[in-house]
């Protein structure tokens, strides 16, 4: 029987969570993992540095309109990733980061992680989405549903 596979989506905020690499290590050794990092507030930040208005978040996420604002927010992204992959490597975790943005004609398109874990859903046999304990019942009513994810607070 083939190994199952987990989506985890992980909350930038949470990335450097001791928590999370010991729950992050379990999971690992039950199924394939990949994991989406996101960025979020530290993408804000960057923003407000760089005098970038932080406007509310549709739908599908935050829009960024201006190829500045692509590549900063994938910049900050790309950290993320990148700090996550070594993180794993100290601790043996055996996982895939990728970051939620797509190219698509060579169109960069930035997917806000939630919504990058639902076009998943069909390829995966559970989705985690870890995020923090203040943002616990908002995922969990976002996410009702369906019944492959769920949301975990660490």
């Amino acid at each position: 029987m083939a190994r199952k596979n987990a989506f985890v989506k992980i909350s930038g905020d949470m990335v450097n969570s001791p928590e999370l690499i010991k729950w992050l290590k379990k999971i690992s050794h039950e199924y394939f993992t990949v994991i989406c990092v996101g960025g979020g507030t530290q993408i804000n930040t960057v923003f407000e540095k760089q005098g970038i208005p932080i406007t509310d978040h549709g739908p599908l996420g935050r829009e960024t309109k201006t190829l500045q604002e692509k590549q900063l927010a994938r910049n900050v992204l790309e950290r993320k990733q990148k700090s996550l992959q070594e993180t794993l490597a100290q601790h043996e975790i055996n996982a895939i980061v990728k970051i939620p943005i797509l190219d698509i004609g060579s169109v960069l398109c930035h997917v806000n992680g939630d919504t990058y874990a639902l076009a998943v859903y069909h390829g995966f046999d559970v989705i985690y989405i870890v995020t923090t304990q203040e943002r616990r019942e908002t995922k969990t009513k976002k996410f009702k549903d369906f019944p492959k994810i769920q949301v975990v607070a660490l």
